[in-house]
């Protein structure tokens, strides 16, 4: 593991031979990595910084979780064509509990790493401290960013604030004068700021560690907003269906950034029964890790029984509903759907089918016992 802590799952290291020397030396090292708690859910995208946090603090190096309790009430523009929406302090506040208890099925609070709050140091700054952060780098420097390069060629609003984000977040590398910073690609541009900040202010020299961003079910970037997420918190048959509905090429990415199985470069370029194979050993890895291994074994065996037998797992939920309830309502209330255009959604595309029969209509109602799926591994018992 200690051979695999600057190459598995990394995508990039700035500058390698300063990293190299660092950890050559024996010392421990002080790194961290800084998350804005702007969402409360995390999926397998999310879990490979976090991973790499947990190899170096299993190598003994002293790991710092950075909550960016200041810097997600203007959002990082990574990634953004728009403005984010802003936080409050309270929303702040609930994302990271959310975020921490699914981000322990990593790390363990208690022991693997030191947390701090960027509101400490950033809520203090006076207005002079403000202005002199901002004389270390210039507009050219910000404006090359490709998202705000292409919303000013769009002619869409940048914010000032915005601006100030990359700043904001450089300085926290001051205040921890730290090592080495660990943080997704997307990243990479803030954390070299923290580098360059780092240096103007006398502290340690820093290199930066990027991780590989994974793609999600559909090939896309993994995004809540592209609905293609593996959530560290999906039920077991349903994150086992997901993975086993990936892309071929995606299998030894995903076996590399989010497991700890063996991989080899041979497995990129598989496919057919070999592929399956593999995949399924993958997924059956990623829910054992994330629930148990009796866990795993079972949604092996439901995913067989639905997707090669044809038949319907078992222990699949069950709610009582009265007669002659709109389906719609059924499938939000029981929890299948999280809302009611969702579920409208699924019956338009075809997903929805009552005792195998394809839905419809979304004026659908329940009209006895039968079993509905949603989707290709979503099952509910309806009874009236």
């Amino acid at each position: 593991m200690k051979d695999s802590l600057l190459t598995r799952g990394v995508e990039k290291v700035i500058p390698k031979d300063l990293a190299d020397k660092k950890l050559k030396s024996g010392k421990s090292l002080r790194l961290y990595l800084g998350i804005d708690p702007t969402g409360s859910k995390l999926h397998l995208g999310h879990s490979v910084p976090l991973r790499k946090l947990k190899q170096f603090a299993d190598a003994g190096h002293h790991v710092i979780f950075l909550v960016g309790s200041f810097t997600a009430m203007i959002g990082d523009p990574s990634g953004q064509d728009k403005m984010r929406e802003p936080l409050t302090k309270e929303d702040v506040e609930k994302n990271f509990e959310s975020y921490k208890e699914q981000a322990s099925k990593i790390l363990d609070f208690n022991k693997d790493v030191e947390v701090v709050y960027n509101h400490e140091w950033l809520g203090k700054l006076s207005s002079a401290e403000m202005l002199n952060l901002t004389t270390h780098f210039t507009v050219q420097q910000m404006s090359q960013r490709d998202m705000f390069d292409k919303r000013l060629k769009k002619g869409d609003p940048v914010s000032v604030q915005e601006f100030l984000y990359p700043t904001l977040v450089a300085y926290d590398s001051v205040v921890l004068d730290v090592d080495f910073e660990v943080g997704g690609s997307d990243q990479e541009f803030n954390m070299l700021c923290g580098r360059t900040l780092q240096e103007k202010y006398g502290k340690r020299e820093k290199f930066v560690l990027t991780t590989k961003l994974i793609e999600g079910t559909d090939g896309r970037k993994m995004s809540k907003s592209y609905e293609n997420c593996v959530y560290l918190d999906d039920e077991p048959d349903d994150m086992y269906g997901k993975l086993m509905s990936i892309n071929d090429n995606l299998i030894s990415v995903y076996m590399e950034c989010c497991t700890d199985l063996a991989i080899s470069d041979q497995r990129s370029a598989i496919s057919g029964a070999k592929a399956k194979k593999l995949k399924s050993e993958l997924a059956h890895e990623i829910v054992r890790m994330y629930h148990n291994e009796e866990a795993a074994d079972a949604a092996v065996e439901n995913f067989d029984k639905v997707h090669k037998d044809k038949g319907i797992p078992e222990d699949i939920p069950e709610i009582k509903i009265e007669k002659g309830t709109l389906l719609v309502d059924a499938l939000v209330s029981s929890g299948v759907c999280k809302s009611k255009s969702e579920a409208r959604r699924n019956i338009e595309q075809g997903g929805v089918k009552i005792d195998d029969e394809t839905v419809s209509s979304v004026e659908a109602i329940v009209e006895g016992e039968c079993v509905v799926k949603v989707g290709k591994r979503k099952f509910l018992k309806m009874s009236c």
